[in-house]
């Protein structure tokens, strides 16, 4: 496919003769489907449309996993490597795995892909000069990016772009993004923005709990604000036909789980506010069909629900709910806690959300705590949330906490957007 005059940006602009040539730019109450001349192609559709003319000249490695799919759900390494017009040497495999064989906090390791012969490289947990003399020792001369997100500041693969392009500034590689849209839409960033003082792999820099970026935008940001000192060359190659509203179900693409626990679009639509109970010693679902919309621990009843339902939270509706997860926290046991239903996606709000049952889960279960390590400090990006929880605060009081910080982040989020 051909690529929009805005398709491919450097750092600081277009890239002259690509970006000349372009062409154009799960639950209740869906926004509409995208109509007959809107469909949505990915960074890699127009790449390949283009024939793969940014990377000319190149010995190619990719990061990538599973969620590097075309929309005939062919994977991207497949479809390149018997290509003539790209060179690919190599491909770089991120938590899980570039095949996706192993679960969280796991990696593939170092091997060859029995389907193409490629060698894999692990970057899990790999930053810095470690990770740049990974992409030295494969020979490459670009780092191409290309994995689904899940619009959430702790969701550990946008901490791999970032990781990458730092690493592939430091080998001296060019770094391509293949844009992707955010399944949950681009439409607000929400929640606390990050401290940096409590950076880690689920949050690395000062940006908030639910971005509302593409990985593109992301990418951008980072490279002017986080990497300025020493930026990566990079190029990113825009989406055609995605607009800021959209949610996956709309954009016509395939949708593949980009991790274990991540089945469903409607799963990332809770996941930035549900994913806080990972901090908890409740379950956040893990073990079951519904990761992060299921929640609960031995000896919690329908009290919870009551609470949480008596919120008046905008777009949900929570219902008593009994499981028995198959494997992480409770496993083989029966426990009680809610199932969120969310009836109005485009009103709802999912770190408002998760606050207001963390809130209700303290306040009616005497059971409640905190994972000993703070591990919620981590998430939420700061010790705020945890500690005036504690202290009695309720949801409003606990949102409107990070209001200025978010809105400093908003009008630097702006500076980036590309659709």
């Amino acid at each position: 496919m051909s690529l929009s005059r805005r398709g491919l940006l450097a750092a600081g602009g277009a890239v002259g003769a690509l970006a000349a040539t372009a062409a154009g730019a799960g639950t209740a109450t869906a926004s509409p489907a995208p109509g007959k001349g809107r469909k949505v192609r990915t960074g890699f559709d127009r790449l390949a449309a283009d024939g793969y003319a940014l990377l000319k000249g190149q010995k190619v490695g990719i990061v990538t996993n599973p969620t590097g799919i075309t929309s005939d759900v062919r994977h991207i390494v497949d479809v390149m490597h018997p290509d003539d017009r790209v060179d690919l040497t190599a491909v770089f495999g991120p938590e899980h795995g570039f095949r996706g064989t192993a679960q969280a906090g796991g990696s593939e390791g170092r091997y060859d892909d029995p389907a193409t012969g490629l060698p894999v490289y692990d970057t899990y947990l790999k930053s810095g000069q470690p990770l740049a003399d990974v992409f030295t020792a494969s020979g490459v001369d670009t780092v191409v990016f290309d994995i689904q997100d899940a619009g959430a500041r702790f969701y550990t693969y946008i901490w791999t772009l970032y990781d990458c392009m730092e690493a592939a500034a430091l080998a001296g590689k060019r770094f391509v993004v293949l844009d992707r849209p955010n399944p949950v839409t681009g439409r607000a960033a929400l929640g606390p923005v990050l401290d940096p003082a409590f950076g880690t792999f689920v949050g690395r820099r000062e940006i908030a709990q639910a971005h509302g970026m593409t990985v593109a935008e992301l990418a951008l940001l980072f490279n002017a604000r986080f990497l300025a000192e020493r930026p990566v060359d990079l190029r990113v190659v825009k989406m055609s036909g995605w607009k800021r509203t959209d949610f996956f179900d709309t954009t016509g693409l395939p949708w593949v789980p980009p991790s274990p626990n991540m089945p469903t679009a409607d799963t990332a639509l809770v996941y930035s506010g549900t994913c806080l109970f990972e901090g908890t010693n409740l379950s956040e679902g893990r073990g079951t069909t519904r990761p992060f919309e299921l929640l609960g621990a031995e000896g919690i009843d329908h009290r919870w629900a009551d609470a949480a339902n008596a919120l008046g939270l905008p777009g949900v509706a929570f219902r008593e709910a009994y499981f028995a997860p198959t494997f992480s926290k409770f496993q083989g046991k029966t426990v009680g806690g809610v199932q969120l239903h969310v009836q109005d996606r485009e009103v709802f709000d999912p770190v408002r959300t998760g606050i207001g049952l963390l809130v209700t889960a303290k306040r009616t279960w005497d059971g409640f705590a905190w994972r000993p390590d703070n591990w919620i400090d981590k998430l939420t990006g700061n010790t705020r949330v945890r500690t005036m929880i504690d202290a009695g605060a309720d949801t409003d009081e606990v949102v409107g906490a990070w209001s200025a910080d978010l809105a400093a982040f908003r009008a630097v989020r702006e500076r980036y957007l590309q659709y």
